[in-house]
């Protein structure tokens, strides 16, 4: 089995995919005006409209609701990153801090307040970690 994606359901696509593709760098693919993609190496970010709820199941899910799912981005210089990011995210909830575990962590909040992690592996056990 692959994990592929993860898919954010949102209450304004164009929003959340535009934040997206800047703080990603990653240009998205548009299937409908409901739903797109950012594809990254390891696996996609999808964005949907709350149109596409009822096509899974009625009212599981709802926007801008997230209170315990991280989505993390491996990144190569953290630092770095968190300057470029200044310019456009609004809310950070951690600036570039060492965790116990050896990865160098941003957490911020996309517009919708989904946590988004970017990090960099700094310990060489993290570094260990990520080469298998």
């Amino acid at each position: 089995m692959d994990f592929v994606s993860i898919r954010i359901i949102t209450a304004d696509v164009a929003r959340l995919v535009g934040f997206y593709e800047r703080a990603l760098a990653v240009r998205a693919q548009w299937a409908t005006e409901d739903f797109a993609e950012l594809r990254t190496p390891g696996a996609t970010l999808a964005i949907a409209g709350t149109r596409t709820v009822p096509l899974f199941a009625p009212g599981s899910a709802r926007p801008a609701a997230n209170q315990s799912v991280i989505t993390e981005f491996l990144v190569d210089d953290v630092d770095r990153v968190a300057h470029d990011l200044a310019e456009f995210v609004t809310d950070f909830v951690t600036e570039p801090t060492t965790m116990p575990w050896g990865n160098r962590s941003l957490l911020f909040r996309d517009p919708d307040g989904n946590l988004v992690n970017f990090f960099t592996p700094v310990t060489p056990a993290a570094l260990a970690r990520l080469a298998r």
